[in-house]
C-alpha cells in the first residue's frame, strides 16, 4: 500500500498478523486471505494510532475520572452505562489529530470503494475461544466520503467503552483500562443472500453438526435481527440435512434464501477455515457476484463451558429500531395491561373470607405471580427501559451535545403512575393548608401516633373539608400507594402519609414537572434531516413511552408484591389469633412462604425483628474515631446547588422523620419512595445512573441529585449539615464554603 505510516497495515502484509496491533478480528482475515480464502481487501488502523488519540485529546483522563469515581468491580450497570455514555460522548466531541486524519485521507485514496466502506472494531484480545466480544463493539457501514471514514474510526474507538463492552471485562475480570481498539476498513460489499454459519452446534458443541442461518439481503439485517433468518442443521460429515425452519410468507420470500449448492460451499468453507485455523468458526458470509465471502471469522465461543456468561443479555440490551418497535408492542400492548389486570384481581381478592388452605394457596398463587413477574421484568421490562439509552446514544451521535445527558430534557413530561401519584398528594395537600381546623386536628392525630379507626374518621368527617379530604386520602392509599417500602405496605401506614401530606402542605410553591423542550425537538429533528427524520421521530416517540414504562413498570410490581405482602400478613394474623405466630409482621418472599405452609400444618411462625440495613460499618461505634471525607465524590445525575440538614432513609419507619428541605440521603430511590423527593431540597444516592428512578424524578422536579456516592449511607449523619452540588458530583459535609468564607471574620471564629 506504499509507504504510509507504520500505523496502516494493509491485510496483505505480514503485520496484519499481529493480534496485539490490528486485534483478533482483522488478524484472522489477514491470515485467511494469505492463505486464499476469499476475503475482501482492506487495511488496519493500528492500535497505536487509537493510543495516540485518546493521550493527545486528554481522554485518558476523561476515562481515568470516571472509572475512579469507586472501584470498578463496585460500579452497578446503571453507573456503568452513564459512564460510558459519558466516556462515548467525549469521544464524539474530541477532534482527531491532523496526522492521523492526513493518513487515513492518504490511505483511502489507494484503494476504490465504489459502494463505501465498512468501518470495523478490531480490539486486541477480542474473539478467543474463551471469550467472544462479537457485537459488544461497533461497526459502521456504509460509510462514503474520507470525513464520514474518520467521524466512524472515532465511533468504532469509542465503542471500546460501551455499557456491554464494560460489563463484559468486569465479568470476566479484565481492567478495561489496559483496553485498545484497533480499526478495520474494507470496501462495503453489497450482497446477497447473507448470513452466520456456525462450525458446531453453539447450544451442543459435542453434536458433530453445523448451524447456517441465512436472510435475502445484507448481513447485517440479520446480526441487528431486522429480518428473521432461514434456519438450517447440517451433519458435518456429510452435508445431509438434519433440520430447517424456513421463513415463508414474510419479506416476500417464497423460497429458501440458499439454494443446495451455496450451502455444501458454506459447509466447505466452513470446515476448510477450521482445518486452517485449528478452531471451530463463527463465520459471517455473504454472496457476491456468484461468490461466497468471508466477512468475518472467529473462533467458536464455548458458551456450555459457561453457564453464567451473560453476554448475550448484554447484547439485548441494545435493541435495533426493529426489535424496539416490537418490544413496544410486547410492553405496552400486552405485559402492563396484563400485569394491571392481575393487581387489579388480586387487590379484589376477599381474604378474610377465605379458609386456611384457601388463604394459603392465594400466598403460593401470588408467590408464583412475583416469581413470573419478577422475569420478565428483566427479560422484557429492562431491555425495554435501556430503550431510553440507545435513544441517548442517537441523540448525541445527531447533535454532538456538550451535555451527555441533554437528550433527558425532550422525554421529560411524561404521565407516570408516580407523577398521578405526587399530583394526587400536592392536591391533597394543598386542601388540608386551606382548611385551618382540619390541618390543627391532622397535626394532633400526627403526634399522637394516628390510629386509623371508625373513631378517627368520624372525627374527620365533623371537620371542615373532612369528608371531603377523607375520601381523597383513603383513594390516594388505596390507589396509588399499594406497594411495599422496606418491608411495610405504604397503603396501610396511614400516619406515614399524613406526615408527608403535612410537611408538603407547608410548602410555598410546589414544584411541578416541566414539559418537554419544544425547541430542543425542532434542532433534534432538523439534524436528522429530511432522509432520517422518519426514523428520528419514531425512535423520540418509542423512547419517550420507555422513559414513561421504565417507572411505571416498578410501580406494578410493586403493586403485586404488595398483594402477596397483603396475603402474607392476613395468614400472618390468622396463625396469630391461634397462637402459632409471634413477632411483628415484616413482610419478605421467605415470610410468605413460611405463612403458606404454617396455614396448612399445625406448626407456627416465628417472624424474627428487624436488624439495621446498614450494616456493622455503619454503627455509631464503628463510626467513632474515624475521620470522614470533607467531600464524597459522585455521579451528577440532576444539575442544581443546595443545602440542607441530612436525613437518612433506610427503612420505613425513616420516612416519618423526613421534613420539607431536608437532604434525602438513601441507598437508592424506589419508584416505592418518590413522593418524598417533592419535600427534599437535594437528593444523595449511595447507589449510581442518570436513568434510575431518583435522578428521573428530581431532574423533573428541578432538584439537585448526585449519585453513587459509595460512603453517603455510612459518613453522612442524621442532621449533618451538608452542600449538594449536582453539576459536578460532589456531596460536601459541613457548611458550605462559601459560608465558612462569610464567617470566618467574625467575632470567635478562629
Amino acid at each position: 500500500m506504499g509507504s504510509g505510516p507504520d500505523w496502516l497495515i494493509d491485510l496483505t502484509s505480514p503485520a496484519a498478523r499481529v493480534e496485539h496491533r490490528v486485534g483478533g478480528k482483522a488478524a484472522h482475515l489477514a491470515r485467511l486471505k494469505q492463505a486464499g480464502f476469499p476475503v475482501v481487501g482492506g487495511f488496519c488502523i493500528a492500535a497505536d494510532a487509537y493510543e495516540c488519540f485518546v493521550q493527545e485529546s486528554q481522554l485518558k483522563t476523561i476515562i481515568a475520572m470516571e472509572l475512579q469515581r469507586k472501584p470498578f468491580e463496585a460500579m452497578r450497570w446503571e453507573e456503568l452505562w452513564d459512564a460510558a455514555l459519558r466516556i462515548r460522548s467525549a469521544f464524539l466531541c474530541a477532534p482527531v489529530p491532523a496526522a492521523l486524519v492526513a493518513g487515513v485521507e492518504w490511505a483511502l485514496q489507494q484503494r476504490a470503494a465504489p459502494h463505501g466502506w465498512a468501518v470495523r472494531s478490531s480490539a486486541p484480545g477480542e474473539d478467543s475461544p474463551a471469550a467472544s466480544f462479537a457485537g459488544l463493539h461497533e461497526s459502521v457501514l456504509p460509510v462514503h466520503g474520507s470525513a464520514a471514514v474518520v467521524d466512524a474510526i472515532r465511533t468504532v474507538w469509542a465503542s471500546l467503552w460501551s455499557d456491554a463492552a464494560l460489563l463484559y471485562r468486569r465479568e470476566l475480570d479484565l481492567d478495561p483500562r489496559r483496553s485498545r481498539m484497533a480499526v478495520l476498513l474494507q470496501p462495503f460489499v453489497r450482497g446477497a443472500p447473507s448470513g452466520v454459519a456456525f462450525g458446531r452446534d453453539p447450544m451442543r458443541h459435542d453434536a458433530d453438526r453445523v448451524v447456517i442461518e441465512a436472510v435475502p439481503a445484507l448481513c447485517g439485517d440479520l446480526v441487528d435481527g431486522a429480518i428473521e433468518p432461514d434456519h438450517w442443521l447440517l451433519d458435518r460429515g456429510t452435508g445431509e440435512i438434519v433440520d430447517q425452519r424456513l421463513v415463508r410468507g414474510t419479506d416476500g420470500r417464497s423460497a429458501p434464501a440458499l439454494l443446495p449448492d451455496q450451502l455444501d460451499a458454506i459447509l466447505a468453507a466452513l470446515l476448510a477455515v477450521e482445518q486452517a485455523t485449528g478452531w471451530p468458526v463463527d463465520m459471517e458470509w455473504t454472496w457476491h457476484e456468484g461468490e461466497l465471502i468471508l466477512l468475518q471469522a472467529r473462533p467458536l465461543t464455548v458458551r456450555n463451558e459457561t453457564p453464567d456468561d451473560r453476554r448475550p443479555w448484554y447484547l439485548s440490551l441494545k435493541p435495533s429500531k426493529e426489535r424496539f418497535q416490537r418490544l413496544a408492542e410486547r410492553v405496552v400492548g400486552t405485559l402492563i395491561p396484563e400485569l394491571t389486570a392481575t393487581c387489579e384481581r388480586l387487590a379484589g381478592e376477599p381474604l378474610d373470607a377465605l379458609s386456611d388452605g384457601a388463604l394459603a394457596s392465594a400466598i403460593d398463587r401470588r408467590l408464583t405471580e412475583v416469581e413470573r413477574w419478577t422475569r420478565i421484568y428483566t427479560e422484557d421490562f429492562i431491555p425495554f427501559a435501556h430503550g431510553v439509552r440507545q435513544f441517548g446514544v442517537y441523540y448525541n451521535d445527531l447533535l454532538r451535545p456538550a451535555d451527555p445527558f441533554e437528550f433527558v430534557l425532550l422525554l421529560s413530561g411524561q404521565d407516570f403512575l408516580a407523577g398521578q401519584r405526587d399530583e394526587s398528594m400536592r392536591r391533597l395537600a394543598a386542601a388540608v393548608s386551606g382548611h385551618a381546623a382540619l390541618r390543627t386536628a391532622l397535626r394532633e392525630l400526627e403526634g399522637r401516633g394516628m390510629a386509623w379507626n371508625d373513631a378517627t374518621r368520624q372525627r374527620l368527617r365533623a371537620l371542615p373539608g373532612g369528608v371531603a379530604f377523607l375520601a381523597d386520602f383513603e383513594a390516594l392509599c388505596r390507589d396509588h400507594l399499594d406497594f411495599v417500602y422496606e418491608g411495610t405496605r405504604l397503603a396501610d401506614s396511614h400516619g406515614m402519609v399524613l406526615h408527608a401530606l403535612l410537611e408538603l402542605g407547608t410548602q410555598p410553591s410546589l414544584r411541578v414537572p416541566a414539559a418537554a423542550d419544544v425547541e430542543l425537538e425542532r434542532r433534534y429533528l432538523a439534524a436528522a434531516g429530511p432522509k432520517r427524520q422518519a426514523e428520528a421521530s419514531d425512535l423520540l416517540a418509542l423512547a419517550r413511552l420507555s422513559w414513561r414504562l421504565r417507572d411505571d413498570d416498578n410501580i406494578l410490581v410493586g403493586r403485586l408484591e404488595s398483594q402477596l405482602a397483603r396475603a402474607a400478613e392476613a395468614g400472618a394474623e390468622r396463625l396469630r389469633r391461634s397462637g402459632r405466630c409471634s413477632g411483628a409482621f415484616v413482610y419478605s418472599t421467605t415470610l410468605a412462604g413460611e405463612i403458606a405452609a404454617a396455614l396448612r400444618s399445625q406448626h407456627g411462625v416465628f417472624i424474627a425483628a428487624r436488624g439495621s440495613a446498614t450494616g456493622p460499618a455503619d454503627d455509631a461505634a464503628a463510626r467513632n474515631g474515624r475521620r470522614r471525607a470533607r467531600q464524597l465524590i459522585g455521579q451528577p445525575a440532576a444539575p442544581g446547588l443546595a443545602a440542607g440538614t441530612a436525613r437518612l432513609v433506610r427503612h420505613s419507619d425513616d420516612l416519618m422523620a423526613f421534613s420539607r428541605g431536608d437532604v434525602l440521603i438513601c441507598d437508592a430511590i424506589q419508584p416505592t419512595m418518590t413522593h418524598l423527593v417533592p419535600l427534599a431540597s437535594a437528593v444523595v444516592e449511595r447507589r449510581g445512573g442518570m436513568l434510575i428512578h431518583g435522578a428521573i424524578i428530581a431532574r423533573e422536579l428541578g432538584i439537585p441529585c448526585v449519585s453513587g456516592v459509595e460512603p453517603a449511607m455510612r459518613d453522612i449523619r442524621n442532621g449533618d449539615r451538608i452542600t449538594v452540588d449536582g453539576y459536578l458530583g460532589i456531596v460536601t459535609l459541613g457548611e458550605a464554603e462559601f459560608d465558612l468564607e462569610r464567617t470566618a471574620g467574625e467575632p470567635g471564629c478562629a
